[in-house]
């Protein structure tokens, strides 16, 4: 693991870095030997519990993006959660779907430095845990952070995926 950036940086974990900052993220952002595309490898990679991962999930609501930011121990109800944001219904979203409003591939997706705005969610299970992890714009790339601070980065509104 390395918290250090060289000078050939993936884009997208550049752009996320210089986002980070701007926001005043205080996290420290690190680069994993191998990508950690679901909760369970990023956990075993970062030696924490499953629960404290914060998974980006990019839904589509009729066309448009919506993310949900849930602990790896959770699954979205996708029907639930549709209800209790307002929306017709959450699809799964397609690669090019993700990649068009995140800038970022399904399991590097960061919860911020999209292109435009997405409307964020999280789940607040995640307030349990002192250190949260999430995905830093690339699959092998995270950053620690807290849940009040994701709250500050994101603008998320809390809501009970399950």
């Amino acid at each position: 693991m390395t918290t250090e950036h060289p000078m050939t940086e993936h884009p997208s974990i550049a752009r996320f870095r210089t986002e980070h900052a701007n926001r005043g993220g205080t996290g420290n952002i690190v680069i994993l030997p191998d990508s950690v595309h679901t909760a369970a490898l990023a956990a075993q990679a970062l030696a924490c519990e499953v629960g404290a991962i914060a998974n980006s999930l990019l839904f589509d609501a009729g066309g448009a993006p919506v993310l949900i930011l849930t602990s790896g121990a959770h699954r979205v109800d996708t029907a639930l959660v549709a209800e209790r944001i307002g929306v017709g219904s959450l699809k799964r979203a397609k690669p090019e779907f993700v990649r068009e409003h995140t800038g970022q591939v399904i399991g590097g997706v960061s919860p911020i430095a999209h292109p435009a705005p997405v409307p964020t969610y999280l789940d607040p299970w995640l307030r349990r845990y002192d250190v949260v992890w999430a995905a830093a714009g690339h699959p092998a790339a995270v950053f620690s952070t807290t849940y009040d601070e994701l709250v500050a980065l994101t603008g998320a509104t809390p809501v009970d995926v399950e």
